[in-house]
């Protein structure tokens, strides 16, 4: 992209939209009672996807965004382990009876923290009160440096599909700048153990615009895991908001590259993947062209939440554990972050939401719009408004925006139809962004929550 087209965008901060309304925008009007309330409208026919959260790590990385705390010790992961038992047997009592599950999906933290019988005690649970059969993906979030081969076996034993693994950058500057040294031996061996415990699908995490990365790094990087052969790749910015993870703090700011080197590194990545057979998905995502992931993008048929591109349709997300975040057919609903906070609510036998949101019929259709976006790059403003039975006009004030946007090239218009430019794909936050009718300005403080745009 033009140098002065960089420096015009990347002091934006603009949502990652993994959801509409997003979720600074939620809040404790949702509340247990009203998630009881959704809950109860649910009907057997309804696929759900399963999201657990498990807020552990063994150490914390420098980087790190995600709500999760380190421990050496094992019991604060037994009694969390205890309370996800809990919280599963508090929905399920909400539900109709056996619904079909299409996803269950481990998040964290390190979900592989989890003791082994612990893990293989709530897959049988979630097996007992819910249809889990062939076309369920299961899919967990794994550490190579701490992946024991008794986590393997109960891995294969709970039915694991897919496994996600952190890489990041294997540059050992870079490494030790964020905490999180992993050689490449230790990632080889972890994806050779879990596709030998059943994970048919292998994915891998990398970060560019971190301490010390250059154009190079990140190119060799990208070709060492390329020669891993994993099924997906996503490949995401560094997000630096020390004012929000203190962690953060630690980290040198002036070894941070700049909006124009970040998008050089991303570059460089995507070249080594694509020119290794994997096809962009999204904004951010990679995956070999036989992977389910291509296809739907391919066919049209890709969506978008909070575990970011995903295949699954499912109309019901449940979020379980600290800080998990659901999509209900109403709205969201997020958990309490706090551990000891979310332990004594399902505990006292109450389920543990903090706060959410009910959705209106703009968010909807801002929602549908701004999905299309992230997903294919692309919207027809006048078809998706007839789908949500209402008319263009109910966008109307995305309009100076998206003028602006085509005039400095990064969208194009082309009668009711909205893209984004192909050399201007990095900014695709940036066009959905205009149709997002909460975003405050850059200079309102709940504008620090947002990464930037470049």
């Amino acid at each position: 992209m033009d140098a002065d087209l960089i420096a015009r965008f990347e002091s934006l901060r603009v949502p990652r939209y993994t959801s509409y309304p997003t979720a600074p925008h939620f809040s404790e009007a949702v509340n247990a009672e009203t998630y009881a309330e959704w809950l109860g409208t649910l009907t057997p026919a309804d696929d759900v996807s399963l999201y657990l959260h498990v807020p552990f790590c063994r150490s914390l990385c420098l980087y790190c965004g995600c709500h999760t705390r380190a421990t050496a010790r094992p019991e604060p992961v037994d009694a969390y382990a205890a309370a996800l038992l809990r919280e599963v047997a508090l929905v399920v009592a909400r539900l109709p009876r056996r619904m079909h599950v299409s996803r269950i999906h481990w998040g964290g933290g390190t979900p592989t923290i989890l003791a082994p019988r612990d893990f293989l005690a709530i897959m049988d649970v979630l097996r007992a009160h819910f249809r889990v059969d062939g076309e369920t993906e299961v899919a967990i979030e794994a550490d190579p440096r701490h992946l024991s081969d008794e986590t393997l076996k109960a891995l294969a034993y709970g039915g694991v599909t897919r496994a996600s693994i952190g890489v990041q950058s294997f540059d050992p500057a870079v490494q030790k700048a964020i905490g999180r040294v992993q050689s490449f031996d230790q990632t080889a061996r972890a994806v050779s153990g879990l596709r030998g415990a059943g994970a048919r699908g292998i994915n891998v995490d990398l970060i560019y615009g971190l301490p010390h990365e250059t154009v190079a790094s990140c190119a060799a990087t990208a070709d060492r895991v390329v020669s891993l052969a994993p099924d997906r790749v996503a490949v995401f910015g560094y997000a630096h908001v020390p004012w929000m993870k203190r962690h953060q703090r630690l980290i040198d700011a002036s070894t941070l590259p700049d909006g124009r080197a970040r998008l050089a590194q991303f570059a460089a990545i995507a070249e080594r993947l694509t020119a290794a057979g994997y096809r962009q998905v999204g904004l951010d995502h990679f995956a070999r062209a036989d992977d389910e992931l291509a296809q739907a993008a391919e066919a049209g048929r890709l969506h978008r939440n909070f575990q970011g591109y995903t295949t699954d349709a499912a109309p019901v997300l449940l979020g379980l554990g600290a800080s998990a975040i659901g999509s209900l057919p109403a709205g969201y609903v997020q958990n309490i972050a706090a551990v000891p906070d979310y332990m004594k609510a399902v505990r006292e036998g109450r389920l543990p939401v903090a706060r959410g949101r009910a959705l209106t019929a703009d968010d909807r259709l801002r929602r549908d719009v701004i999905e299309q976006l992230m997903c294919h790059g692309a919207v027809d403003i006048a078809c998706t408004a007839q789908r949500h039975w209402t008319s263009p006009a109910a966008l109307e004030d995305a309009r100076p925006a998206l003028e602006r946007l085509v005039r400095d090239g990064v969208a194009e218009m082309e009668g009711a139809v909205l893209r984004v430019a192909d050399e201007a794909r990095p900014l695709v936050r940036c066009v959905a962004a205009a149709f997002d009718a909460y975003l405050p300005s850059a200079a309102e403080p709940a504008a620090a929550r947002h990464s930037h745009a470049v």
